[in-house]
């Protein structure tokens, strides 16, 4: 079986962007602001929106199941208050929720949450509750940045974020670290912001001593883990001198890297440093790179391509990037594959 742990919705019929822009439009202004249900999407609409895209690339790709969240971009949680992210938040995850009820073979629902800059992030657990317990999302995305680029929030381990991981380990979930669109204009959102933001929060993690509080937290850090790979070195070198927990220590056991890297080098050095037990296989398609790669004939993110491909995996190990870490990362999924009998 090939899990991709990282899909989001980015072909959501346009509808969705339309209320969105009013929306915000809105924002600071509720008596002009859409119909908090949310826009009138169909079931047909969700299948054509999912059905010529991400299911007919799973097809052709080999990809048998997608944790599929709302769109990160989308998330925007700079966009007016809580108020405005909240009412976001519960109809992008209602969508996903339905994508998943229309086709559970093939998607499990991961959530957005509804933070907003200087909010307390407890504000944000009766969403998480909801899209896990009335929802089934099996995972959740943690902005770590939710001003957009200016990053004015505390670093993971400090402990006003400990009631999200406080539910987050009562359930059994894991959470992608992702943050949304830059409003900063020194960083594009998806070329630089995206992967800073990799960057920096597994930094923060060696910083801190977070999984002494919370040994059974998982964190997907995704992009392939932004420079970490790259700079293993420069990252044991600061532990070390930091005194706190070591790379090896965290990757495979609390943090966990993806395969959203769109070369056959990179996802050979990522296979070559990191432990394969903290690869999970994910192509994040139909995202921020969705063009045909000159060299190759193929899509940059056809990322099974590259891990097909790669000589620094064993059948074992490359068995455990595809699908087996997922499910352990996942508990929640494997224990609804499990009841599926598959």
């Amino acid at each position: 079986m090939i899990i991709d742990a990282h899909g989001h919705f980015t072909t959501a019929p346009p509808q969705l962007a339309a209320w969105r822009e009013r929306q915000a439009a809105a924002a600071g202004d509720p008596g002009n602001a859409p119909d908090p249900s949310g826009p009138r999407i169909s079931d047909d609409d969700l299948r054509e929106a999912v059905g010529s895209n991400q299911l007919r690339l799973m097809d052709e790709r080999g990809t048998d199941l997608t944790v599929f969240s709302p769109r990160a971009s989308f998330m925007a949680h700079h966009v007016g208050d809580f108020a405005v992210s909240s009412v976001w938040a519960r109809i992008c995850n209602d969508l996903v929720h339905r994508v998943s009820a229309l086709f559970p073979e093939r998607f499990a629902m991961g959530a957005m949450l509804p933070q907003s800059p200087g909010v307390d992030p407890a504000s944000c657990l009766p969403e998480l509750r909801r899209a896990v317990e009335e929802l089934g999302a099996v995972s959740v995305n943690l902005n770590p940045d939710p001003s957009g680029g200016h990053w004015s929030a505390p670093p993971l381990t400090d402990r006003s974020w400990y009631p999200l991981y406080e539910a987050l380990v009562e359930y059994d979930v894991p959470a992608m670290v992702h943050v949304s669109t830059s409003c900063n204009p020194a960083f594009h959102t998806t070329g630089a912001h995206y992967l800073n933001a990799d960057t920096t929060a597994f930094m923060q993690l060696l910083q801190g001593n977070l999984f002494a509080d919370f040994p059974t937290l998982r964190l997907v850090v995704p992009h392939g883990g932004g420079a970490v790979p790259y700079h293993w070195g420069r990252f044991r070198g600061l532990a070390q001198a930091l005194g706190g927990p070591t790379p090896e220590e965290l990757v495979g056991t609390n943090v966990f890297f993806d395969t959203c890297v769109y070369h056959q080098p990179g996802i050979d050095l990522l296979a070559s440093v990191v432990p394969s037990g903290g690869v999970l296989f994910a192509s994040e398609m139909i995202g921020a790179v969705r063009g045909v790669d000159p060299l190759t004939g193929h899509h940059f993110d056809d990322t099974r391509r590259y891990v097909d491909a790669t000589d620094r995996l064993t059948d074992a190990q490359r068995a455990a990037v595809y699908a087996d870490n997922a499910l352990r990362v996942h508990p929640r999924l494997a224990a609804r594959l499990a009841a599926a009998g598959r």
